[in-house]
């Protein structure tokens, strides 16, 4: 790296207090006695048990204190590293206690080394003395803090804690297992036997598929076929796996997401165990099965139940400290099953009432529609963040032809119900009941067409509310793919609306920035921040927008990011540290909105740890919106 001059170095330090008050020539010569260094993301600067013979001043980037990975404090521009040796370096301890602290740069870090003598010299300065012992007092404070925050962690870990035990604590170690030609008897005398809900299938040692009680009634009995079939025939093959390592919250969000009941779990390649859903849940957490069986048998009388059912859950889940992003998961799956199950009483209702004419045909959950059609989430759901009912965002698409008539009704009807499940109706309109918010694949090609042709505030707000959508159970997925083809042809024809979201976002200003450098001296920064609006508002609008550039048009916040880094757009470890972001702050709101429904945080309600990773959660989302607005600089 180039060598710095004396007077580029006095230049970056001079209003900094260690210097101020200083006369030019004496500054000169103080700062030639010290050193330029630069450091690289991750790299060591210094290790414990380290001599130290100096302080180094933080020009630009971050570091981070820490023992045994264990973070003590984040430092940031224009604060101070090295200061545990300070006492000895000043006089003012009779013994220089060895550090055993080790400090590592967290970005790349500009840093100037100021040797002790320099130190010893400005420390005759009263002005330089109070700063030095108000900072001292101030990081001491919030090492404390840190410390108490970490034992009440240790002291709370080991607790029993449902949901952070690993899949091998849960697991059930001695598989029933088959040959693929066995016959289908021999797989049922082989449950009974074992008293398991399924057999897994072995080829040679290796795991080639698994059946089910459920498979051997659907797949054998209902369907007439002999019970010397193959076990090959009856099996679903390739099934899902889990390592014996994963978290038990990790087990459950699988098999809620795609519906399974029963997880093979290996380990190096090798299956050592599996894990049930019903075995899970009557171990750990009765209740979470209690729920399942609700959405899924519930009907019109019994639906305000589920509320409560699910936000037992959603309440364990945090009491657990399950991280945000996998609860998110979880009370999504579950709620995705509330809607499916709206959806077909719907369908049930309107048929009962004469509404399915002729030409029905039957959708994806066996149920009878007059029309192929795809039920969409938007807003929190469609994002996959909802944990509370809140209100109702979604439309509704059906196949060019249907009658309009009809899936009026069918809207109307599923609006209805959400809203006795507890789903208050969207004063903004945003529902299938509206007919604004349903109609043909055709008709929404239009559209959204005329949205984009036509980017006035409503309609970029319309559009941005649209774009966070999810298809979700209930209907034709045919339909989805349909609607998503042609969004996607619109979108290669529309820079100019990319353009004007681009510039509506940058219009509502940047996420904030907290650690401002002056007013970090003395930790004095602002004290509240708007979770909602003031950040998790702008990352999911400048995901939005990179993702629609980039032809992701659907999906998740996750999903979008993962799309983004498979496109090449987001490195891996970017993608990492966002997903990282978004989960912290998340986790953040999550906590506040379910304790009394806000979303501003007070900062100094955080610990000293919380609020440091808040700072880096910050800079990272305004990475992500910094590569929107600079795509669009005018």
């Amino acid at each position: 790296m180039k060598k710095k001059h004396n007077h580029e170095i006095w230049e970056a330090v001079r209003l900094h207090p260690l210097f101020q008050g200083v006369e030019q020539s004496t500054a000169l010569s103080l700062v030639g006695e010290c050193e330029w260094r630069h450091y690289s993301k991750h790299e060591i600067i210094l290790e414990a048990e380290e001599p130290r013979n100096g302080l180094l001043l933080i020009l630009a980037g971050m570091a981070e204190v820490f023992i045994e990975d264990e973070v003590l404090e984040v430092l940031h521009k224009n604060e101070l590293i090295g200061f545990s040796s300070l006492a000895g370096a000043l006089g003012l301890s009779a013994v220089d206690v060895p550090a055993t602290v080790q400090v590592r740069a967290v970005e790349d870090l500009e840093t100037l080394w100021i040797p002790y003598p320099v130190l010893r010299q400005r420390w005759q300065d009263p002005e330089v003395m109070t700063y030095l012992l108000t900072q001292a007092t101030v990081r001491l404070r919030d090492v404390y803090a840190s410390l108490a925050e970490q034992v009440r962690l240790a002291c709370e870990f080991g607790e029993t804690d449902a949901f952070m035990v690993r899949v091998q604590d849960v697991m059930v170690e001695n598989l029933v297992t088959v040959a693929p030609e066995v016959s289908a008897q021999e797989v049922a005398v082989k449950m009974s036997e074992g008293r398991s809900s399924s057999v897994l299938v072995m080829d040679g040692g290796k795991l080639v598929g698994i059946i089910t009680e459920r498979d051997i009634v659907q797949r054998v009995v209902a369907k007439g076929k002999s019970f010397g079939v193959a076990a090959r025939e009856v099996m679903t093959e390739r099934p899902r796996t889990i390592s014996r390592f994963a978290y038990y919250y990790e087990a459950i969000s699988e098999m809620l997401l795609t519906g399974i009941k029963h997880l093979p779990v290996v380990d190096g390649g090798k299956t050592v165990g599996i894990v049930t859903l019903s075995d899970l849940f009557r171990k750990k957490n009765a209740s979470v099965m209690k729920t399942i069986k609700s959405i899924e048998e519930a009907d019109e009388e019994s639906l305000p139940l589920i509320k409560n059912a699910t936000y037992e859950l959603t309440e364990t889940l945090i009491k657990e400290k399950v991280p945000a992003l996998s609860l998110l998961e979880v009370v999504t799956a579950l709620y995705d099953r509330v809607v499916g199950r709206v959806v077909a009483l719907a369908l049930e209702r309107i048929v009962r009432d004469g509404g399915a004419g002729s030409g029905s045909v039957v959708v994806d959950d066996g149920a009878e529609c007059q029309a192929k059609f795809a039920f969409f989430l938007i807003g929190s759901g469609g994002r996959g963040e909802q944990f509370k009912l809140t209100d109702q965002d979604h439309f509704l698409v059906y196949e060019d032809g249907g009658d309009p008539v009809y899936f009026k009704q069918l809207g109307c009807e599923i609006t209805r119900l959400l809203e006795v499940v507890g789903y208050a109706r969207c004063q903004g309109g945003m529902m299938a009941s509206e007919e604004l918010w349903r109609g043909s694949v055709s008709q929404w090609q239009e559209r959204v067409r005329q949205w984009m042709m036509r980017s006035t505030n409503e309609n970029l707000l319309l559009a941005q509310n649209f774009f966070s959508y999810r298809v979700v159970s209930g209907g034709d997925t045919g339909v989805a793919t349909q609607l998503e083809r042609v969004i996607t042809e619109l979108l290669g024809r529309s820079k100019i609306f990319l353009y004007r979201l681009a510039q509506a976002e940058r219009a509502h200003g940047h996420i904030p920035e907290l650690d401002q450098p002056i007013l970090s001296l003395f930790k004095m920064g602002r004290k509240t921040i708007e979770l909602k609006k003031e950040v998790l508002f702008p990352y999911h609008h400048s995901l939005q927008i990179l993702a629609l550039v980039h032809g992701v048009v659907s999906g998740t916040p996750v999903e979008k990011v993962d799309a983004l880094q498979v496109k090449g757009v987001f490195t891996a470890d970017f993608a990492g540290d966002l997903k990282a972001a978004a989960e912290q702050v998340l986790s953040l709101y999550i906590k506040l909105k379910w304790k009394d429904g806000g979303t501003v945080l007070n900062l100094h309600s955080l610990s000293t740890r919380e609020k440091e990773e808040l700072i880096l959660s910050l800079n990272t989302l305004r990475e992500l919106q910094g590569m929107v607005f600079s795509r669009f600089s005018v």
